[in-house]
């Protein structure tokens, strides 16, 4: 499944995301956004025991975009696991309910939801193009990707 540029392209986006992932996770949301979020959605949960949770997920997104490094080397395996992960990652461009980009805004301005939409859009970016790759590889080994002229007539 692989080819070399994707390889190198995986490993780029693993940087980014982890790097964004843990910011987002980390630094971006807090206790006060949070509860700032959950305050616009109308609800009066207790945040506390949500952003536990939230960083738990986080924490594992970390590591999963992590093991995106090892693409230089891996075999088809690791190809699978980046697609899942990333389709995982992308799901946060639906997930993410709009009322945290506002908490977030407040916050830290504009540059503070870039961590999320980097990571969720490039990932859903990421998976489209390796979703394109696999579709490429289908269509080359059922043989229904012949060429549609012939060079020489």
């Amino acid at each position: 499944m692989w080819t070399g540029i994707l390889r190198v392209v995986v490993v780029l986006c693993s940087v980014v995301f982890t790097i964004g992932t843990a910011l987002h996770g980390f630094v971006i949301i807090d206790a006060g956004v949070l509860a700032r979020t959950m305050e616009l959605a109308g609800s009066g949960a207790d945040p506390g025991g949500f952003l536990t949770g939230f960083r738990v997920v986080g924490a594992v997104f970390v590591v999963a975009n992590a093991v995106g490094l090892l693409a230089l080397r891996a075999g088809n395996w690791l190809f699978w696991v980046v697609l899942a992960v990333n389709a995982g990652q992308a799901a946060g461009v639906v997930m993410v309910p709009p009322e945290m980009f506002d908490a977030v805004v407040e916050t830290y301005g504009w540059a503070g939801v870039l961590p999320s939409v980097v990571t969720d859009g490039g990932a859903l970016i990421l998976v489209l193009v390796m979703l394109g790759r696999v579709l490429a590889v289908v269509r080359r080994r059922s043989g229904s990707a012949q060429p549609t002229a012939q060079p020489g007539r």
